[in-house]
């Protein structure tokens, strides 16, 4: 499981590290273009019932921190959904990998 650290404190949030690397890619691209957006998510079943929203913003500091020392192959097929909800006016949205994905190098 990785952790996505966001703005200046020492919180964090886990995330399994190929849902991570996805993500990754997604936010950074839209960061590099200055664009703000949403990153939303469920909790996880071994947190309280809820979900998460946070406000990414250039000017904040992100950290991608993966458990797998490799990095993870990539699929095309979800990038391109998860890109798509970046750029929707519900922001980006943690979804699950497409099941019929082939792990395709992006």
């Amino acid at each position: 499981m990785g952790k996505l650290r966001y703005g200046g404190t020492s919180d964090s949030f886990t995330i399994e590290d190929r849902t991570l690397a996805h993500v990754k890619v997604v936010i950074t691209t839209k960061l590099r273009r200055g664009e703000s957006f949403t990153l939303s998510w469920r909790h996880s079943d071994d947190q309280p019932v809820g979900r998460t929203t946070l406000w990414m913003h250039p000017s904040i500091p992100v950290r991608f921190e993966f458990d797998n020392p490799e990095p993870e192959a990539l699929s095309g097929r979800w990038l391109k959904s998860l890109a798509e909800s970046a750029n929707s006016s519900g922001g980006l949205m943690l979804i699950p990998e497409p099941s019929d994905s082939s792990h395709d190098q992006a």
